[in-house]
């Protein structure tokens, strides 16, 4: 399916260096710079992201002919473009950064008449199987043939708009609108997330709103229900660009076919094992494919592991599909965690689960399971994978024990302990509970209907 997005893309440059020391004529750092970097920002970012996630994107975006233009439109990789002409000086955001701490920002162009869409550009959106407006206030957004466009087009098909303050509503009858919290209060007379989100879905006339929190997550209204999605705890030294990664994920999830909530859940954790596999700051220094992790967590996984092999700890691994969780799942995890200082729950996908036990299967999707998880004392982390058997998210994440539920005759004849000997990790098998599984349960929900 075409992802087509469409919104302003800027031009992000960060100048990096040391600061040891004070200029002596001002109470100002001294930088000594050493070197620069440069990506497209805005809606380029949001396109680069979403193309990560192996969807098939085209950016439909407005780029002047200047200098700073064609060093965007050499950033502009990746993916299909469709580029209008600007009116206004391409906006260009540089960032003075050390120690991966932002120390001044300095913000040039982009003033001037907003672009046009042209027919190349509206050929393109009509096209489209799913549409993500970008919009960062310079104006494409506003443009009436492209809005009457996508306002056709949106009861068909899944349309993500992340809007700006200084841009215009989303067009009504949208999958999904992202607004920040402190866009959302802007739009609204309500003082919460989770009012805002309800207002705003009402105002907007929106499928769902998610209003984004930070590290508090998101507050998600989609007609259904109104409730708060928590993130993960993640360090975040530069939150910049986990606007544009949870609007890519979301529309994703949409793509695939998942409900809002289940897309704002995937969204949340997107953006979080964004931040924690470095950010945006990071960008320019690895190929931006490298961010993709093949499911939901692996970033963080790979953040909590290493933190935990650094003071000296053991990293625990076990893995499932957890479709029902029950009692004899609980006792196995909490029997994991005691074997060393952190857990991760490898969880198969949803469509590694239907490959591997059939039609109807999962019963619980794989927001919901992630969920569940992450709620249990003993689960650190819940990184997913797409494979049928765990052998490369455990390759990835490489822990020191592997736990195994079962009785095996000869556990050392097993894959992963094969595997987990190549950097001198074990396989342990803790008991079966007998009884408990899934699949009785599964068979027991049939039968009572």
């Amino acid at each position: 399916m075409n992802l087509v997005v469409v919104g302003d893309t800027l031009l992000d440059v960060d100048l990096i260096g040391t600061a040891s020391r004070l200029c002596p004529d001002a109470p100002a750092p001294v930088v000594d710079l050493e070197r620069r970097d440069q990506r497209a920002g805005g809606a380029g970012l949001t396109a680069a992201l979403a193309a990560t996630d192996g969807l098939d994107v085209t950016l439909v975006t407005a780029v002047a002919d200047d200098e700073a233009g064609e060093r965007l439109r050499a950033e502009l990789t990746g993916y299909q473009t469709v580029i209008g002409p600007a009116r206004a000086a391409t906006p260009v955001k540089t960032r003075l950064r050390s120690a991966g701490q932002s120390l001044a920002r300095i913000d040039e162009g982009g003033r001037g008449e907003p672009p046009e869409a042209t027919d190349a550009m509206l050929d393109v959106v009509c096209a489209a199987g799913a549409i993500l407006v970008s919009d960062y206030g310079r104006g494409l957004a506003a443009d009436e043939r492209l809005r009457k466009l996508v306002a056709h087009l949106a009861p068909n098909i899944p349309v993500v708009w992340d809007p700006h303050p200084r841009g215009p509503a989303p067009v009504e009858h949208a999958t999904l609108v992202s607004p920040n919290l402190d866009e959302a209060l802007r739009f609204c007379a309500a003082g919460t997330g989770l009012a805002a989100a309800t207002e705003l879905r009402e105002l907007w006339s929106a499928g769902a709103v998610a209003v984004t929190m930070g590290a508090q997550g998101a507050a998600v209204d989609d007609g259904s229900a109104a409730r708060t999605i928590a993130a993960p705890p993640v360090p975040v030294a530069d939150p910049c660009g986990a606007g544009d990664r949870f609007a890519s994920a979301a529309i994703g999830a949409l793509v695939e076919g998942r409900g809002a909530a289940d897309a704002v859940c995937l969204a949340v954790h997107a953006a979080a094992d964004f931040l924690a596999a470095g950010g945006v700051g990071s960008l320019s220094r690895r190929n931006i494919r490298s961010l993709r992790s093949g499911g939901t967590g692996r970033g963080r996984a790979r953040q909590v592991a290493e933190a935990v092999r650094a003071r000296g700890g053991t990293v625990v691994a076990t893995g499932g599909c957890f479709d029902l969780l029950h009692a004899g799942h609980v006792r196995t995890l909490a029997a994991a965690r005691e074997l060393g200082d952190c857990l991760i729950v490898c969880l198969n996908s949803d469509r590694s689960v239907r490959r591997l036990k059939g039609v109807g299967r999962p019963i619980n999707a794989e927001a919901d399971r992630i969920e569940v998880l992450r709620s249990l004392s003993s689960v650190d982390v819940v990184a997913v994978f797409d494979e049928d058997t765990p052998e490369a998210i455990l390759n990835e994440l490489r822990p020191d024990v592997w736990v195994k539920g079962g009785d095996y005759p000869d556990p050392g004849a097993l894959p992963e302990t094969r595997l987990l000997r190549v950097w001198g990790g074990r396989t342990v098998l803790v008991p079966e509970h007998p009884g408990r599984s899934s699949s009785r349960l599964a068979t027991a929900l049939e039968q009572v209907g």
